[in-house]
């Protein structure tokens, strides 16, 4: 009889590389999709610093800050971030300020973010804050 070298996995050693490809595939999956999440929230600072710089732009030329965004040259409402995943908000318009606020849209892998789903730029007699702090990657 001759002695060949057997060839090929077993059984044991196909089941223990799908036990750790699980594994890791369970704690890197989800780490991903935050990682995702917390990058699609640059869609939303876009399109709320656009908006501060229509709006001070308008000011410049007015007495008063616009209430409107298609004032300010943004498309009717409602007005979407670029990616779409955040519709925004213009409220508070006075002389002295405003409010922008940046709302995850239903559906849309934003609108489970987690305590990110109103992302707000405040600007009252030249102080600006933007809220909640977590959400604008401090």
């Amino acid at each position: 009889m001759s002695c060949r070298p057997m060839r090929g996995f077993t059984a044991i050693e196909l089941l223990i590389t799908v036990a750790v490809v699980v594994i890791l595939a369970s704690v890197a999956i989800p780490s991903y999709q935050k990682q995702i999440q917390k990058s699609r929230r640059a869609d939303a600072m876009q399109a709320l610093n656009s908006v501060q710089l229509a709006e001070e732009k308008y000011r410049a030329s007015n007495t008063a800050y616009s209430a409107s965004l298609t004032t300010i040259g943004f498309a009717s409402s409602p007005f979407t971030s670029g990616d779409g995943y955040y519709s925004i908000a213009l409220s508070g318009t006075s002389a002295t300020g405003y409010t922008v606020t940046a709302s995850a849209i239903a559906g849309t892998s934003q609108a489970t973010d987690s305590g990110c789903t109103a992302i707000v730029l405040n600007v009252a007699a030249a102080t600006i804050s933007q809220t909640p702090a977590a959400c604008w990657n401090r």
